[in-house]
């Protein structure tokens, strides 16, 4: 994707490896500011305070993380450290578990002196795999779009939540890679925006994004959504996941299971994007198994923005005596997902629609 007119992805590793550099996302959309990830603590500190985010995003920069950790110290007890550090960083998201263990096999049969370069190659090839990934959800994502198009007079309206854009991958997105093609081919759309509340990815990401593509779109408040659908001013709802199990149950941002409960009742389909390092083939049920993060109840109280000034400020908006609850991430049952779009295709949210799919997967934790 391109950021006035540069292309840009939200991580970049230098050729032939030694060097990071990221999109730190917290100043966006009012500053465009890239950063450079020196250390693994530097790597650790960018996915648990979010400069990065977005599953397939976090397991790319875990991935790179080791690379960096490998360059100082390749011992056995160094690959250890790097592994546990990162993995510590956000429970919730599979990829980086995907990217971690992916790591791990790779580097720790060599010895020590050519891990570095292994893992820089390693670590380069996951940012790749995940552009090819994002772009095959699109090609099949966007036959969806373009069915509604030709049934309909006018924009095919759509509903996304949370950020599931190029900055929450290595370019593309998940979510909007569907729609980003349909622009592309000219297939006339709109897209609703969910503020998505506590962190606001929506309106501070998906909004930037949207906008710098030139894809009409509107901000709403994540409330809003129902009321939309209730009008017939939505055709189709596509999120993202940051994990989904073998069954089909899809983790996402907290809010996305009221969206398909509104789009189940007013008969609004409710695709998830699904790249398939995001798919926990070792669970099958979704509200049992996939742990939720808890995430500062700061989060909730304050709020940030640009101040009238120019400034970028965070204010409180409830009393000082209240405290917040800030469960980061719901879990959507697969009854209420219309299909799964994944690089392979597009399924039903079931195991036998996941493993027609990923066969060489069935049945295999």
């Amino acid at each position: 994707m391109r950021v006035n007119g540069v292309p840009w992805r939200p991580i970049r590793l230098a050729a032939g490896g030694g060097g990071v550099e990221v999109i730190d996302q917290r100043r966006l959309p009012h500053e465009f500011v890239v950063v450079p990830l020196a250390t693994l603590a530097d790597a650790a500190t960018a996915i648990a305070d979010m400069w990065v985010r977005g599953a397939p995003l976090i397991g790319a920069t875990a991935a790179a993380g080791v690379a960096l950790h490998m360059d100082r110290d390749p011992s056995d007890a160094g690959l250890g450290e790097a592994l546990a550090t990162l993995a510590a960083t956000r429970p919730t998201a599979v990829n980086l578990a995907w990217a971690l263990a992916d790591m791990r096999t790779r580097l720790a049969p060599l010895v020590p002196a050519a891990r570095a370069p292994a893992a820089w190659a390693r670590a380069a090839a996951v940012c790749e795999e995940d552009v090819a990934i994002n772009r095959a959800i699109g090609e099949h994502g966007v036959a969806l779009v373009a069915a509604v198009a030709a049934r309909k007079a006018g924009p095919v309206n759509i509903l996304t939540h949370c950020n599931a854009g190029w900055l929450a991958t290595v370019d593309w997105g998940t979510a909007t890679a569907p729609v980003y093609l349909a622009h592309e081919r000219g297939i006339p759309l709109h897209v609703w925006v969910d503020e998505t509340r506590p962190r606001n990815q929506g309106a501070h990401l998906t909004a930037w994004e949207l906008a710098a593509a030139g894809i009409p779109h509107r901000l709403v408040a994540d409330n809003a959504g129902g009321h939309l659908m209730q009008r017939g001013l939505v055709d189709m709802v596509i999120v993202g996941t940051d994990r989904t199990t073998a069954t089909g149950d899809v983790c996402n941002k907290i809010g996305t299971y009221l969206k398909a409960l509104a789009a189940r009742d007013c008969g609004v389909p409710f695709y998830v994007a699904l790249p398939s390092p995001s798919i926990d083939w070792t669970i099958t049920d979704g509200l049992g198994e996939i742990p939720i993060e808890e995430r500062p109840g700061r989060e909730v109280t304050h709020v940030g923005g640009r101040a009238a000034d120019g400034r970028l400020t965070e204010v409180r908006i409830c009393p000082e005596a209240t405290e917040a609850a800030n469960p980061a991430f719901d879990v959507t049952p697969a009854r209420l997902v219309t299909r799964l779009v994944t690089e392979r295709g597009v399924c039903p949210a079931s195991a036998a629609g996941l493993a027609r799919l990923f066969p060489e997967r069935a049945g295999v934790p």
